[in-house]
């Protein structure tokens, strides 16, 4: 990363400690000659009635700021795609898995960032385009996971899944989660799937309530992409990508995930790993 000149700010909404944290961040900035763009929610904590969108924050930016939780991070991820960006995430949320700074380590952060010192991990996202009569009728991002699950009405949904051109197997359950090994340790795990280290080189499909008890998790390289074909009737499935965004499925539709030629730079504290990480969020090693 080369000088910062101007820093992006994406904040969660509602939340007394970004309204007390955001003024604070903007006249550090200030004083260091650095220029800051805001989402709407960081600009309504100054006291402005609209901020950017976050679709064109980054545009820009040398740095983003992010200021919440795990689900501000991912909306933040999505918006800085492949600009290469560096995110330095605050954790103002609950778990903040993802989010992995306290909110006390922010500013030594910045330091270490606009000096060039600062450690971070690269991960990779899904491009989910979402197929309709041959035609691509939407396309996203996602940096934890693709779910494709029965909407209220419906009690089952059938899946086919693909990986490359190979047929994988056909799903009756409550939904099928396709998850990048950044979020196994989201929804996935949940379901029952596997942590993966964040590096590795693969995609995980995790059936949710199967109703067939063999269908397990499944692992595979991910240079092979996954497609999963709706057999559900109209509207009786529903895709959402990471949780946040999304649209209903019509029978017949397809969603293919491919791993991204970029990746999302998440800055971490200095010598901080992920089995720490794990140890620290999880619990792991204690009774």
């Amino acid at each position: 990363m080369g000088i910062v000149k101007t820093v992006g700010v994406f904040a969660k909404p509602h939340s007394p400690q970004a309204g007390s944290i955001v003024p604070k961040l903007l006249k550090w900035l200030e004083l260091r000659g650095i220029e800051a763009r805001l989402d709407h929610e960081a600009a309504q904590y100054m006291g402005m009635l609209v901020g950017l969108d976050r679709a064109h924050l980054a545009e820009g930016c040398d740095l983003a700021v992010v200021l919440g939780g795990d689900g501000t991070l991912l909306s933040a991820a999505r918006a800085v795609g492949r600009r290469g960006i560096p995110l330095l995430a605050v954790n103002l949320g609950g778990l903040g898995f993802l989010t992995s700074i306290a909110m006390e380590e922010l500013f030594p952060a910045l330091e270490r960032a606009l000096s060039g010192e600062h450690e971070y991990t690269r991960r990779k996202m899904l491009r989910v385009t979402l197929v309709r009569e041959g035609a691509k009728v939407a396309e996203y991002l996602a940096l934890n996971d693709v779910v494709i699950a029965k909407s209220a009405i419906a009690r089952i949904v059938d899946l086919e899944a693909w990986a490359g051109e190979s047929f994988v197997c056909a799903y009756k359950a409550d939904g099928l989660i396709v998850t990048t090994p950044t979020g196994s340790t989201a929804y996935s795990l949940s379901a029952g799937g596997p942590i993966m280290y964040p590096t590795v080189n693969a995609i995980c499909l995790t059936p949710i309530c199967p109703h067939t008890l063999t269908n397990r998790p499944l692992i595979v390289p991910s240079e092979m992409g996954i497609r999963v074909v709706s057999r559900a009737t109209d509207e009786a499935a529903f895709l959402t990508v990471d949780g946040q965004i999304g649209s209903p499925l019509e029978g017949g539709d397809a969603v293919e995930c491919t791993v991204t030629d970029f990746d999302v730079m998440l800055i971490r504290p200095p010598g901080q790993t992920f089995f720490d990480v794990l140890r620290e969020k999880l619990k792991w090693g204690e009774r």
